[in-house]
C-alpha cells in the first residue's frame, strides 16, 4: 500500500477521513498530519477499538478511495 498518497493529499482527505471517523476532531486531525500510525491509534483512542481492528478500518478505508 502506498501510504504516500494520504500524506500528500493530508489536507485534501481531512473531509474524507472525518466522514469515515466522526469522533476524530480537527486537531486530532492536525496532530495526526497524514501519518498511518497516528491516524491508526487516534481512532482505537476514539473508538476504544484494538489495533487490529483500527488497523483493518484504515485498510479498508484505503482500499475503498478512488486514487
Amino acid at each position: 500500500m502506498d501510504w504516500d498518497r494520504v500524506e500528500g493529499n493530508w489536507m485534501q482527505l481531512k473531509g474524507k477521513i472525518k466522514e469515515q471517523w466522526g469522533k476524530l476532531t480537527d486537531d486530532d486531525l492536525d496532530v495526526i498530519a497524514g501519518k498511518r500510525e497516528q491516524l491508526e491509534g487516534k481512532i482505537q483512542e476514539r473508538y476504544g477499538k484494538a489495533k487490529d481492528a483500527a488497523k483493518r478500518e484504515v485498510d479498508d478505508w484505503y482500499n475503498s478511495q478512488t486514487w
